[in-house]
């Protein structure tokens, strides 16, 4: 599934957009997950600044 995504977003406008992976830690139990997304590459900061 994976290279299906990548594979399809670098013809045409995928090239401006980025998938970003954000690790987020969970307060009562403290283990960690992934957060993933494909946002656009002007909201990259956006994406990893909001929790």
């Amino acid at each position: 599934m994976a290279k299906k995504t990548v594979a399809s977003l670098q013809t045409g406008g995928g090239k401006e957009h980025t998938k970003c992976i954000k690790m987020i830690k969970n307060e009562v139990s403290g283990s960690y997950s992934f957060k993933t997304e494909i946002v656009h590459n002007d909201r990259v900061k956006d994406f990893f600044a909001k929790k």
